[in-house]
């Protein structure tokens, strides 16, 4: 560093004790220019920028700061006319860098790009901002859309006949566009699927749109509600647009008695706009089409949903997803116990120890067994595997959650059964001697 003034040792140690006084920043970065010290001028007056944007005598001094040359020189002014006559300090509309012929301004970058970084980005925008800088006004796409191309049906252990109706329902007309015109199926269509909670209708949407090879778009209740009037109902709406523009797409609606609650019973009135939404956007928009949209609903209590959900050419065909059959429970027990430490399990008998037990509930055995044996580790001092009797004691203590779900479908198949909506349950209730 070159010597000094003692006024320029002050100065600096003035500006350091108060960084935010502008105008004493802007006298020192003043005696810095007068001093040939252009490169700490420009220093100075960019950091008096900083905290008094859009100051005038600090951009003037920028502009003069580095337009100087680096040995000490009264700074260069563009020719007075004989009207005019010279000032020490050209005000911003006379002597600007932008007015001065020859001045290099990426030079003047690189003297400054270290203090401040650029307040513009050059080049073609990837992206148009909306009005509100949150992203492209026709972008509907804000909500994710999954690929579960990895999730087919044959994950799913068992239910046959569940595989069969969906098969009949989309599967088979999607395979075979050739008969599916022959026939006049369209693909547009929405499917219920109801019973117990955990028995895995999530799982199988995912395996639906796996076999499809469709997106996948996941809406609960919470996704779509908000505080603002109207938002519930375009977040609707900007679903289905998704879901259209992405086609083949699945849309899956979990715990549709929620979003789709019957109105008569609903007295909030932004949930009864939702569902006027969600009706008109299964029956298409403004001659937008479903073509390719493949609705699929999941819910524990379907005498909840509104009826004009379910009416011809909307959630039309209802799908009743028991708890896992004796191949399925295997599968399930498989899953879960595939990585613990088990010895002598005998899968058969656990299977038929575990009738009426739903997914979820499968899964607490096992790892209520798994604790059984922590436990007795821990206590013994002595690490043992997984046994027989830990999995059949865990068994014993669960009782399947189910239960209490047919105590109430049971009320609604005999009282509630009408046009034959849950013929379906009323034969499995007759057949497990429930009815």
């Amino acid at each position: 560093m070159p010597d000094e003034s003692p006024l320029i040792r002050s100065l600096r140690a003035a500006v350091a004790a108060a960084p935010e006084d502008v105008p004493l920043r802007l006298h020192f970065a003043e005696l810095l220019l007068t001093e040939g010290r252009g490169d700490e001028a420009v220093t100075e007056a960019a950091v008096a920028l900083q905290h008094a944007p859009g100051d005038p005598a600090a951009r003037t001094l920028m502009a003069r700061a580095m337009g100087a040359p680096a040995a000490p020189a009264v700074p260069e002014q563009a020719p007075a006319t004989p009207d005019e006559t010279p000032t020490d300090t050209p005000s911003v509309s006379e002597g600007t860098p932008a007015e001065r012929p020859g001045f290099d301004w990426d030079a003047a970058e690189q003297e400054v790009g270290h203090v401040v970084g650029p307040r513009f980005v050059t080049g073609e925008v990837e992206q148009p901002l909306t009005a509100d800088g949150s992203g492209d006004p026709g972008d509907a796409s804000a909500w994710d859309v999954d690929r579960p191309g990895a999730v087919r049906l044959a994950d799913v252990g068992g239910m046959q006949e569940v595989k069969d109706r969906l098969e009949a329902a989309f599967l088979a007309p999607m395979r075979n566009p050739e008969l599916r015109k022959l026939y006049g199926k369209s693909l547009r269509g929405g499917l219920l699927l109801y019973g117990p909670p955990g028995c895995g209708k999530t799982f199988i949407a995912r395996a639906v749109a796996g076999e499809l090879g469709a997106g996948f778009i996941s809406v609960s209740l919470s996704d779509i509600l908000d505080m603002y009037i109207g938002t519930s109902e375009k977040n609707v709406h900007d679903i289905f647009e998704t879901a259209r523009a992405q086609a083949p797409c699945v849309v899956f609606l979990d715990e549709l008695d929620a979003l789709g609650a019957k109105r008569s019973r609903t007295h909030h009135s932004g949930l009864r706009n939702v569902v006027n939404q969600l009706l008109t956007e299964l029956d298409g928009i403004d001659g937008a089409e479903n073509e390719g949209v493949f609705v699929l609903a999941a819910t524990n209590v379907p005498w909840d949903v509104d009826l004009a959900l379910r009416r011809p050419g909307r959630l039309d065909r209802t799908l009743l997803v028991l708890p896992p059959d004796a191949p399925a429970r295997e599968a399930i027990l498989r899953y879960h116990l595939r990585e613990r430490p088990i010895e002598s399990v005998d899968l058969g008998k656990l299977v038929k120890a575990t009738e009426e037990f739903s997914g979820a509930d499968l899964a607490h055995v096992c790892e209520s067994a798994a604790e059984f044996a922590l436990l007795d580790s821990a206590r013994t001092g002595t690490v043992r595997m997984i046994n027989m009797k830990d999995l059949l004691a865990a068994a014993k203590q669960i009782r399947p959650s189910s239960e209490s779900w047919f105590a109430s479908a049971r009320n609604v198949a005999m009282f509630a059964n009408d046009g034959g909506m849950y013929d379906d349950l009323v034969a499995y209730l007759k057949k497990k001697r429930k009815l």
